[in-house]
């Protein structure tokens, strides 16, 4: 006996946009590592990576998310967050 079902079929207004075909999918027919959803609409399926897009540069704009150090800098090593280059 398997320990986890393969879904083939999705339920109805499930949304998912395929990023190895670059389209919107009613129901998942590509396998989960290659898409985004579910969506509740086939507009929002539609702007999945603007809204990844939008939610990547929240995440990098984030206070939260660079913590400074004792000395100030952030853990990236300089001062303004970024990496030293070396």
């Amino acid at each position: 006996m398997a320990l986890f079902k393969r879904r083939t079929a999705g339920k109805p207004g499930e949304w998912f946009y395929c990023l190895e075909h670059k389209k919107v999918e009613e129901g998942p027919e590509c396998p989960a590592k290659n898409r985004f959803g579910p969506y509740g609409s086939r507009e929002e399926a539609a702007r999945a990576m603007d809204t990844a897009k939008e939610r990547n540069l929240e995440w990098e704009t984030d206070p939260r998310w660079h913590d400074k150090t004792g000395d100030g800098t952030a853990d990236g090593g300089s001062p303004d967050g970024g990496s030293t280059g070396a």
